[in-house]
C-alpha cells in the first residue's frame, strides 16, 4: 500500500515538493512516520489514546528535524471540521476506519473538505465484493456461503464490523467532489496467512507478487482491501 500510495503521490506533485498531509485515524503512526522522514509536513489524527501514546513514542525517538515535521492530535476523525480549516491539505489519508463507521458518508464529505484543489484522498477499506474469499480458502463454508449477501463481517480482534463495495465507493466519491482517480488491491495472495507467520525468506519477490497483482485485474478485484485514490476537482 505503501508503494501505491507513492505512486499517486510522485504522478500528481511535483519532486521535491514539501505536501501537507492529514492522517486520519493514524494507529500507531506507521503511514504518517514515513511520510514525515520523507519531507512532508504530518498531522495525524487519532481518538484511541492507547494507540496516541504508541505513535508519540516512536515519534520521540527520530532526530528534530522529523519530531518537528509532524503533530499528533488526540480526537474523532468525523470532526476534521473542528480542528483544521477547508482546503488545509494536499493529502488526506483514511486507512482502516471505513469498516468501524457505521455510516461512512458523512466522514467522507469531512475528509474532502479538507483537501485542497487537486489534493488526494487515499481510502483502505475491506473488500465488499470479496467477503467470501476468506472463509472460503479456509474451509468455513457455511461463512463463505451467508458472505455473498453482506457487507458485514466478524474481523480478527473478534469485532463486527463492515465492508464497502467499490461500486458504492465510486459514487460516493464522485459526490463529495473527490472522484476515483486510480484504485488497487492490497493483500490478494496473503489474506490467509497468520497474524504471527514469519516472513518468507525472499520477501521482496512476495512484495512485488502482491504489487503486480493489486493493479491487475482479474486480482485487484478479489483483494482482501482496496485502496481508493480520488482527487479533488
Amino acid at each position: 500500500m505503501a508503494r501505491q500510495l507513492d505512486e499517486q503521490i510522485v504522478g500528481r506533485f511535483p519532486v521535491g515538493r514539501r505536501l501537507r498531509v492529514l492522517d486520519v485515524g493514524m494507529g500507531q503512526g506507521t503511514q504518517a512516520l514515513r511520510l514525515a522522514r520523507a519531507g512532508h509536513q504530518v498531522t495525524g489524527l487519532e481518538q484511541d489514546a492507547t494507540m496516541v501514546a504508541v505513535a508519540r513514542e516512536s515519534l520521540a525517538g527520530e532526530p528534530e528535524g522529523i519530531r518537528e515535521r509532524m503533530r499528533i492530535i488526540e480526537g474523532d476523525g468525523r470532526d476534521t471540521g473542528v480542528h483544521f480549516l477547508p482546503g488545509s491539505f494536499d493529502v488526506v489519508l483514511c486507512h482502516g476506519v471505513l469498516m468501524y463507521v457505521e455510516e461512512p458518508d458523512p466522514l467522507l464529505a469531512g475528509l474532502a473538505r479538507m483537501l485542497a484543489p487537486g489534493g488526494l484522498l487515499s481510502l483502505l477499506v475491506r473488500n465488499g465484493d470479496a467477503l467470501a474469499i476468506r472463509p472460503g480458502l479456509s474451509g468455513d463454508w457455511a461463512g463463505a456461503l451467508a458472505a455473498f449477501d453482506t457487507v458485514s463481517y466478524r474481523n480478527r480482534l473478534g469485532l463486527d464490523v463492515r465492508a464497502d463495495r467499490l461500486k458504492d465507493l465510486t459514487s460516493t466519491l464522485a459526490g463529495i467532489g473527490a472522484p476515483l482517480h486510480a484504485w488497487y488491491g492490497v493483500r490478494v495472495f496473503t489474506d490467509t496467512a497468520a497474524d504471527d507467520a514469519v516472513a518468507p525468506v525472499d520477501v521482496e519477490t512476495l512484495l512485488a507478487v502482491e504489487e503486480k497483482a493489486g493493479r491487475t485485474d482479474p486480482y485487484r478485484g478479489v483483494a482482501a482491501l482496496l485502496h481508493l485514490c480520488g482527487v479533488r476537482g
